[in-house]
């Protein structure tokens, strides 16, 4: 008789933890959980005394910790882990994430992987889910399909994957938290709402969410380092259409828009995009 498989969820507390713990539950593993912040409720989670308690004998342990703790965490416990058991972790930055276990005994097997949705993902089908090889690419990405079946996985190094989620992330983490405190000063809110077309509403969707994640993991999104480029990039574009604006010069304007309209029109149909937020605004005021 072979007994269920087991896993720990470290930081079971948190919103990411608590998804995990439910979805590994759901799909029939034994679940340890661990949380030094957080109160654990779940009644289906065997809670762990100490960290190092939490992983001793366990097939596979999933990090769902802070990304600027997870280095040390993963220092911590690799070496008491049992032998070829798996250590999964899925912070929002690669780098100092994938040295750290880079650097495990060989005896235990890296899953680098970034869930590329929130904690209210209804499932994991056709999410999207980014890998990050560690040591055998192959291995970890089977291991990886085998765990999370349905997900979409991309196959990505370290450093290129903090490149591209500071886009996906950073940016537009960046711009809808700077639209959020402009929203945040309005004293006629109602009448905004009266107003309001479709792209400010789904902006507004868009801003308030994020704003609905914790004040820390928006700072570790806004603080990857690959940010700065892009942010000072966006800066400088908002500065000159304002400077080209005031000063008339609205043939530099149209000229800027054209370019971009062009270039983006090469991979995408526009007026799709068009229809395509509004039947999400109307699917939404139904």
């Amino acid at each position: 008789m072979s007994h269920a498989k087991r896993i720990s969820v470290i930081g079971a507390g948190g919103r990411m933890g608590r998804w995990f713990a439910n979805y590994f539950h759901q799909i029939g593993f034994e679940i340890k959980g661990y949380d030094i912040e957080n109160e654990l409720k779940d009644k289906f989670i065997e809670k762990g005394n100490s960290l190092v308690g939490a992983i001793l004998n366990i097939d596979y342990v999933i990090l769902c910790t802070p990304t600027k703790k997870t280095p040390e965490i993963i220092r911590l416990i690799s070496k008491e882990m049992k032998r070829d058991s798996y250590l999964i972790e899925i912070s929002s930055q690669k780098l100092k994430t994938s040295q750290a276990l880079l650097k495990m005994p060989a005896k235990i097997n890296p899953i680098c992987i970034h869930p590329m949705f929130g904690p209210g993902a209804k499932k994991i089908k056709n999410n999207n889910m980014i890998l990050v090889p560690i040591k055998d690419v192959k291995k970890e990405l089977t291991v990886a399909k085998s765990l999370f079946q349905g997900a979409n996985f991309v196959t990505i190094d370290a450093p290129e994957h903090d490149k591209k989620v500071a886009v996906i992330l950073g940016l537009t983490h960046l711009m809808n938290i700077a639209f959020a405190k402009i929203l945040a000063k309005d004293e006629t809110v109602l009448l905004t709402e009266k107003m309001a077309g479709t792209t400010f509403k789904a902006q507004k969707i868009i801003s308030e969410s994020i704003l609905s994640e914790s004040p820390e993991l928006i700072e570790t999104i806004i603080s990857n380092p690959e940010v700065r480029r892009f942010g000072e990039e966006l800066w400088k574009d908002i500065g000159r259409l304002l400077t080209d604006s005031q000063e008339g010069k609205s043939e530099e304007i149209i000229n800027f828009v054209k370019t971009i309209q062009e270039k983006i029109s090469k991979n995408v149909d526009l007026n799709k995009s068009y229809k395509k937020l509004s039947s999400m605004i109307s699917k939404i005021e139904k």
